[in-house]
């Protein structure tokens, strides 16, 4: 460039990344289009690379003298995601820390050159990269689809890569570890994970492990220390989470950390959090005996392709649908209060009449899944047949976490040598005896009574355990894991069968279906005006991480944590109006709430409004069901408006839009209509009414004009 001007050559480079950059966000974008792109694992022509892609993201192994990532590249914006080589993993087993392959050499680890590659060599006290083998994605536990989800596949597909490491000579002899990869058709996502085989003579014991390390390009570059570092562009988490209901505060295995061999870094004390370690936060601690295998949590990593919140949002929801596809089941469910034959008989009949699909014997209903009475499971079997009989599923909630059992079956805190200080005050060890025996009195349940759903509240929350005399555990260093072992295998276990979990912890990667929206309990003994803005905001604020499906509301059609008669919906038909606008936003949002209650209606006119919902949400479900974009937080100062896209649909978008004033409003609604696929014109109707075309602008929206009642709603329609 000279005098102000660009040269040809500078142009020409412009254009193509214009170009470029316009055909990644419009026509081959994977977040509106499907990408039919399958997924390959490729030996480079010399034989000394292998190359696992999508045509998003790319890994690249070197194989010899030891095997390595040595790229990892984001396709959709040609950014490097590595800057430096390092081990595969690395395990500390039988009291010695051993790296899994990884190279030595790398002078600079602010990049990495292609040329360097050739001049690393292997550490010979690492593991020795001994073969590779390459496969079709597996499922990593069944799901029995029983119930209405999204016709995704499971697995997905994809395709896998096994790299074999053997250890130095003569150290754990038989001892093979392999790095196990999965990626995935169609979005910006592998997973990865440790298989270690002991096949000598002897039990080795596994102490720690690190099944991901990754010297990650930094995302800022500052010379003093933040409150906040801007960590890279990468969502990671792994299938090892608890205490959380969302998968931030849920994330146990995700550390990024200080890399001690980058030291050109700008931060003055080489503090830049840019190496990323996937470990658990305590143990294992394990024996694996001769002959026996160890496998570890799946680290999952989705590369982003931008910073904007929603844009991030809608990856990984995808990634939810993808790798955990039972989240898209949506049943329409009643918390029934009693679990009393009559009380039960009556929710299924009414759940029958208006359409909803599940009823919950909820907390303090009487229902007992840790009775295996035969007569009393045969009490239950006869209500799950009649309610099969209407075609409603009936299942109960059963408390196992924040509960006193006995000095000797609580967790014992490590501090004291006590039971008390755990995480929920007191709380059973899932590895005591009376934890083994709690889990087996719910499979016995499930088994004999034929339940479709369980609400276990107060799943595992992590809690660290010193007893040594739980059969389930050895140590305070194991009971972490161990414990996360049992609540794990028996989800997958109900995952298989069917039932339904709704559990108010981050278990989706472990086969639960429902966790809470996101709201403070409390709030529902508040006037009923205030429930409403407030439990508006809070689906607002919780499908930012969630599907909608994936989060439940609540609706108190009793008193629920007091308020009196302000606060409470019953008698439902003198509270028609506030109950039509709870029914209103959940099903608007495709967000089921916990209707919790003796009954659902207690007039025609009532049971019309309940019918009148429960019919709108199941005529338009796919799209309702479908993600949310976030266009105007309620706030009862203005209207406020969420709009579901799906590209797939003919029904391509919904938006609903709520009046929270006294008064009757016309608006001009700019909806953003880019995630819906269309980019020329659309079609929209408001309600059922004849529908209009409108010309999408150069940023995909268009505006439209709408009419709302004081207090009410409206819905647009988009094809």
């Amino acid at each position: 460039m000279s005098g102000g001007r660009m040269s040809a050559r500078a142009i020409a480079i412009l254009f193509s990344l214009i170009t470029w950059t316009f055909v990644q966000n419009c026509s081959g974008d994977w977040l509106v289009q499907p990408v039919t792109e399958p997924v390959t694992v490729e030996r480079s022509a010399d034989g000394r690379d292998l190359v696992l892609g999508n045509g998003l993201i790319r890994r690249t192994f070197r194989l010899r003298p030891n095997a390595a990532t040595v790229a990892y590249d984001n396709l959709m914006t040609r950014a490097s995601i590595l800057r430096g080589v390092k081990p595969e993993a690395t395990v500390q087993i039988d009291g010695r820390r051993f790296d899994i392959g990884g190279l030595q050499g790398q002078v600079e680890y602010a990049y990495l050159r292609p040329e360097w590659i050739d001049t690393l060599t292997s550490d010979p006290n690492a593991f020795q990269f001994a073969g590779y083998e390459t496969g079709e994605t597996k499922a990593r536990f069944a799901w029995a689809r029983k119930r209405y989800a999204a016709g995704l596949p499971w697995p997905p597909p994809g395709a896998s890569l096994k790299l074999r490491f053997e250890p130095p000579e003569e150290m754990l002899p038989g001892v093979v570890v392999t790095v196990c990869y999965e990626m995935y058709q169609g979005i910006p996502l592998l997973a990865k994970w440790l298989e270690i085989h002991n096949g000598g003579a002897q039990a080795v014991r596994l102490k720690a492990f690190t099944s991901e390390i990754l010297a990650a390009v930094e995302s800022e570059s500052l010379v003093n220390e933040p409150n906040h570092w801007e960590l890279p562009n990468l969502h990671i988490e792994s299938d090892y989470a608890f205490h959380g209901d969302d998968p931030q505060t849920a994330n146990q295995t995700t550390h990024w950390v200080p890399d001690p061999q980058y030291t050109t870094q700008v931060n003055y004390l080489c503090r830049t959090p840019v190496l990323l370690e996937s470990r658990p936060p305590l143990g294992p601690d394990v024996s694996i005996e001769p002959g026996n295998a160890f496998v570890s949590f799946r680290t999952f990593e989705l590369v982003h392709d931008s910073t904007e919140r929603e844009r991030q949002g809608l990856a990984v929801r995808r990634m939810y649908r993808t790798i955990a596809p039972w989240v898209t089941e949506n049943p329409i469910l009643m918390h029934v209060r009693r679990a009393n034959p009559d009380a039960v008989r009556l929710a299924v009949d009414q759940c029958a009449e208006v359409g909803f699909e599940m009823v919950i014997m909820t907390f303090g209903s009487g229902f007992n899944m840790e009775n295996t009475d035969p007569a009393y499971m045969g009490r239950i079997k006869e209500l799950v047949d009649y309610a099969h009989s209407k075609g409603i599923e009936l299942g109960g909630y059963s408390l196992l976490a924040s509960r006193r059992i006995s000095d000797e079956q609580d967790v014992i805190n490590p501090k004291t040598g006590k039971p008390g200080g755990a995480i929920f005050g007191n709380s059973p060890c899932l590895c005591s005896e009376w934890g083994r025996q709690y889990f087996q009195w719910l499979r016995t349940f499930v088994e004999h009574t034929g339940i479709d759903i369980i609400e276990n509240d107060g799943s595992y929350p992590g809690d660290l355990c010193a007893s040594t005399s739980h059969p389930g555990h050895k140590r305070l260093s194991d009971s972490q894991w161990r414990q996360w072992e049992v609540i794990r295998d028996f989800y997958q276990w109900c995952c298989g069968r069917g039932v339904y979990l709704n559990v108010p912890d981050w278990y989706f990667l472990s086969g639960s279906t429902k966790s809470a929206m996101g709201y403070r309990e409390v709030n529902w003994s508040l006037p009923r005006e205030r429930q409403i803005l407030l439990g508006r905001q809070n689906i607002f604020d919780g499908t930012w991480w969630k599907t909608p499906s994936t989060g439940w509301m609540f609706v108190p059609l009793t008193e629920y944590h007091g308020g009196g008669a302000a606060a409470t919906l019953e008698p439902l038909g003198e509270h028609l109006d506030a109950y039509e606008a709870h029914l209103a936003q959940n099903f608007g949002a495709g967000v089921q709430a916990c209707y919790r209650g003796p009954r659902l209606y207690d007039s025609d006119e009532t049971k019309a409004t309940v019918k009148k919902w429960v019919d709108f949400y199941k005529r338009y479900r796919p799209i309702l069901d479908s993600d949310i974009i976030h266009v105007r937080r309620p706030d009862g100062r203005d209207i406020d408006c969420i709009l579901h896209v799906n590209s797939q649909l003919k029904t391509k978008g919904l938006a609903m839009i709520y009046n929270p004033l006294d008064q009757p409003v016309q608006r001009e609604v700019k909806l953003p209509l880019y995630y819906t696929g269309l980019t020329t014109t659309a079609t929209i109707r408001a309600q059922e009414s004849r529908p209009r075309r409108y010309k999408l602008d150069r940023q995909y929206n268009v505006t439209v004009p709408v009419t709302i009642s004081a207090r009410g709603c409206t819905w647009l329609l988009i094809e």
